[in-house]
């Protein structure tokens, strides 16, 4: 991925979608936190014009604050909101809260509890699928008004959507918070200072794996992890009081919550059964593999106190969120723990930096995981663009648990490409939570359920 822009203009910076709650505005203040941005031409799009319009004054509000030169333009037009940009950053969830909704109550109703559901099982497969129609379309614009431009994907599930858009033609890294926020989460808990700290990570987004955790000077702090973790999280142990978390992971955590730190006997049974830890949350993790969410009795014993996305989602205020984020940034303008604004900074000034992303494994960046898989790598950043490093081949016990989730994004990005409603079924029966509740048959009518609840934003050869 190579720079685009040219150093007599400032760039411009699209986001899609840039409507939604948290995070768009987030990532604002951490473009305007680079003194080399302040001068960008931030272009927000979204379908919504009228969720739109609170981030653009909210916007706007931030640059006058400080007394910036960057420009705001809202649109809903997504091809003028494409032509010309520099790079763009997607970041939606196609149908909302009300199409998330039948992502986690149709597969409940069969047995299949998704905490979250946005990455693999039935709920990740379907978000994934209604939002292709509109990656389709974005592709499509964007190889005729912008073809050079660098694609942030922030847009769940991770690994699904970028490699639909790699697959589309867009050089597209993704991006999360799961490395940083569970690094600096380890840290915390080791009583280490994050500035002192040297790791590594890979595997797949939601599923990548701590292998090297260090303080810099060689001591290897991985004993002390598995001693502290093992005595704190003991299984069907009560969780106690824990701070409530509401999703928005682009800050550095504090302190232990329901979600990150408080709640960790399912990291704390894989690492311990697998020798490594995971870099997602545990409510997460519980729902990529067959062994943690068997029955409401087995729940309990790992999850002792329930983080759901879903209703967080619903619940949600947005604009009390900006108006909070908008008084944090005119007060303390810093950057957040995401990589989107740094990848930017780095391709416009040079100033190398690395970060943690999603890209396609077609050159074999991690070498026991299929070509086909998005993978979740170190990766450089200059002026050359976002360079992945090398990582070689995973503990083999790793990556055979990757594979199992990498059999149902390939198999999703599969049906997508090819309009094969069978690979649809094939994705989800192969969901390993899945397979571990439901016969083929039970699945069968799951997904043809969810085929009908979708029908109107999926591509149009998926619907029944």
């Amino acid at each position: 991925m190579s720079p685009t822009t040219s150093p007599t203009r400032p760039p411009k910076i699209t986001i899609i979608g840039a409507g939604g709650y948290v995070f768009p505005f987030r990532l604002i203040g951490d473009v305007l936190s680079f003194p080399a941005l302040r001068s960008a031409r931030l272009c927000l799009m979204d379908v919504d014009p009228g969720k739109l319009a609170p981030v653009a004054e909210a916007a706007r509000e931030l640059i006058a604050h400080h007394g910036f030169d960057a420009q705001v333009v809202e649109t809903t037009d997504r091809r003028g909101a494409l032509d010309g940009a520099d790079f763009v950053v997607i970041t939606f969830q196609v149908g909302g809260v009300d199409s998330y909704r039948h992502d986690v109550e149709i597969p409940r109703r069969y047995g299949v509890d998704q905490t979250v559901g946005d990455t693999v099982g039935p709920g990740g497969v379907f978000r994934f699928l209604r939002s292709v129609p509109a990656y389709e379309a974005i592709a499509a614009d964007a190889l005729e008004v912008c073809p050079d431009a660098v694609f942030i994907n922030y847009a769940n599930p991770m690994a699904m959507a970028t490699a639909f858009l790699n697959a589309k033609g867009l050089r597209t890294v993704g991006l999360c918070h799961s490395v940083q926020g569970t690094t600096r989460m380890v840290a915390r808990t080791l009583d280490v200072p994050y500035e002192e700290v040297d790791y590594l990570c890979a595997g797949i987004n939601h599923q990548a794996w701590v292998l090297r955790f260090r303080r810099r000077g060689g001591e290897d702090l991985y004993p002390r992890l598995r001693e502290v973790m093992t005595e704190r999280h003991v299984v069907g142990r009560a969780a106690g009081d824990l701070a409530g978390d509401h999703g928005d992971h682009s800050g550095a955590a504090a302190a232990a919550s329901v979600y990150e730190g408080g709640n960790e006997q399912v990291r704390t049974t894989l690492m311990n059964a697998f020798g490594y830890f995971e870099t997602e949350s545990s409510h997460h993790a519980s729902e990529y593999l067959p062994y943690f969410r068997k029955d409401p009795a087995t729940v309990e014993r790992y999850v002792p106190q329930r983080w759901d996305y879903y209703e967080i989602c619903a619940a949600h205020d947005d604009r009390g969120d900006i108006d909070a984020q908008l008084a944090r940034l005119q007060d303390d303008l810093a950057p957040s723990v995401e990589y989107g604004a740094s990848i930017v900074n780095s391709v416009v000034t040079g100033v190398p930096s690395v970060v943690y992303g999603n890209v396609p494994n077609a050159t074999g960046v991690i070498a026991n995981l299929p070509a086909e898989a998005c993978v979740e790598v170190p990766c450089l950043v200059d002026a050359n663009g976002v360079q992945p490093t090398a990582v070689g081949e995973l503990p083999p016990q790793l990556a055979a648990l990757n594979r199992t989730n990498v059999n149902v994004q390939a198999l999703a990005v599969r049906a997508a490409l090819t309009g094969s409603r069978d690979h649809v079924f094939h994705a989800v029966a192969l969901d390993p939570l899945t397979a571990a509740l439901l016969t083929l048959e039970q699945v069968r009518d799951m997904t043809d359920e969810l085929l009908a609840a979708h029908a109107d934003l999926l591509p149009a050869a998926l619907r029944p």
